[in-house]
């Protein structure tokens, strides 16, 4: 379900602070945290997302995420941008 829209994305940005960067910049249309992953990492991108009113979708699995992003490790955070 949301592991599939992460993987149809034309463009996805992974990492908090990418995450953080391309909030501020108004470039992220959906955010996407995993369940399992610490939430010192996940709470600034969570905390600005709703501010600005993007929604964030929670999955499960980091190591879930990270593969629908085609990456063999974890990710904590997605952002999908407009382009």
């Amino acid at each position: 379900m949301s592991y599939d829209q992460v993987k149809q994305a034309s463009k996805t940005i992974i990492g908090t602070k990418q995450a953080v960067k391309a909030m501020r910049a108004g470039q992220v249309t959906e955010l996407f945290v995993a369940l399992d992953a610490d939430s010192g990492v996940t709470d600034p991108a969570i905390l600005l997302a709703k501010e600005i009113g993007v929604p964030v979708r929670l999955v499960e699995s980091k190591k879930e995420l990270g593969k629908a992003c085609g990456i063999h490790v974890g990710a904590a955070v997605v952002a999908i941008t407009a382009m």
